[in-house]
């Protein structure tokens, strides 16, 4: 009898597991569908798999909280990359300059990707998508200003092009909750 209550509860949590598994994989698949220039399948998935509340997802709205936060937290780690940037004495007053820029933008990324996750438990989702949208601007930008100076490669090329997807994503999410 307790063999096969254990075996049911195994089972049952199985189940759980891969109907989220499936539920992060089918989401992902449909937000890079959607966006293929933007949000890449595989390193989608990759963000969200390991995410234990990502794991505990029931729908595509508890995938669109829980891609803010990720966003939010990436915005996070990268501001504390570039202070250690600036920390560099090595590093030249152009480059230094950009950095600074960086940083703003990720701090102003940050502050709207919070107002984002609001709105979005608010159900207001015109001004969830509008914040979220504003926060796309930090690594384009970012980018963008090491390429001004020629020769000039951006230290945050990477942390850049990973923001864009990560932001790009709960976009992509919300749409689906929307429809």
């Amino acid at each position: 009898m307790k063999n096969s209550h254990i075996s049911s509860l195994l089972f049952f949590y199985l189940l759980l597991v891969s109907a989220t598994s499936d539920l992060i994989q089918k989401s992902c698949y449909e937000a890079s569908k959607g966006n293929p220039a933007n949000i890449k399948l595989d390193f989608c998935v990759s963000a969200f798999e390991g995410n234990p509340k990502a794991k505990a997802a029931y729908g595509v709205a508890d995938l669109v909280l829980v891609s803010i936060e990720t966003a939010i937290a990436n915005a996070t780690a990268i501001g504390s990359k570039i202070s250690k940037l600036l920390d560099d004495k090595r590093v030249g007053m152009f480059a230094r300059n950009c950095l600074k820029d960086c940083s703003e933008l990720y701090s102003l990324a940050g502050s709207s990707l919070e107002t984002g996750l609001d709105a979005f438990q608010a159900v207001d989702y015109g001004t969830a998508n509008a914040e979220i949208s504003a926060a796309l601007d930090a690594p384009v930008t970012c980018e963008d200003q090491f390429q001004e100076k020629k020769g000039l490669v951006s230290p945050l090329t990477k942390e850049n092009n990973n923001f864009h997807q990560l932001t790009a994503i709960p976009l992509a999410f919300m749409k689906m909750v929307q429809q």
